[in-house]
């Protein structure tokens, strides 16, 4: 099991466009991936739920924590940090996005 924790800093939060992107990238790996508000450990939502990260309500500055169990685990962890971490900037979105895993491979 992989863990990460990381803030959310773009000024928006996990609104539609950013979460889509999160939810598609989680969608790539074939490992379980969860998402919890690092100050809610009793509540994880599945990663790969657009609905289900919707419903944590994700704000800028949030604290969440991405945990991953699988064959791919540590990848997955490393592709969905670099992806909030690059505040879903196009740049930086798109170089984090290519490194991504085929789900057709």
């Amino acid at each position: 099991m992989k863990t990460a924790e990381v803030v959310v800093k773009n000024r928006v939060g996990l609104h539609s466009r950013p979460l889509n992107y999160f939810v598609e990238t989680a969608n790539h790996f074939k490992c379980a991936i969860w998402l919890e508000m690092s100050n809610d450990s009793n509540r994880h939502v599945n990663a790969k739920s657009m609905l289900g990260v919707l419903s944590l309500g994700i704000l800028a500055d949030s604290k969440v924590k991405i945990i991953a169990d699988g064959s791919d685990e540590d990848a997955a962890v490393k592709a969905l940090e670099a992806l909030i971490n690059s505040e879903f900037k196009e740049p930086e979105l798109y170089e984090v996005l290519r490194t991504v895993p085929s789900p057709f491979n």
